[in-house]
């Protein structure tokens, strides 16, 4: 294998990574537990 070949799969593994996380994030399931935590630092105690 060349060095080159170990680039290209780095890159192609990370930027699969970065799409996974993307779309975890931007989930309709994750939103309320994210709209919640948005607000967490105006809540008074």
């Amino acid at each position: 294998m060349d060095i080159n070949v170990l680039r290209s799969l780095a890159t192609v593994a990370s930027l699969a990574c970065f799409v996974g996380i993307w779309a975890w994030a931007w989930s309709r399931r994750n939103r309320a537990d994210f709209d919640e935590a948005a607000r967490l630092p105006f809540e008074q105690e």
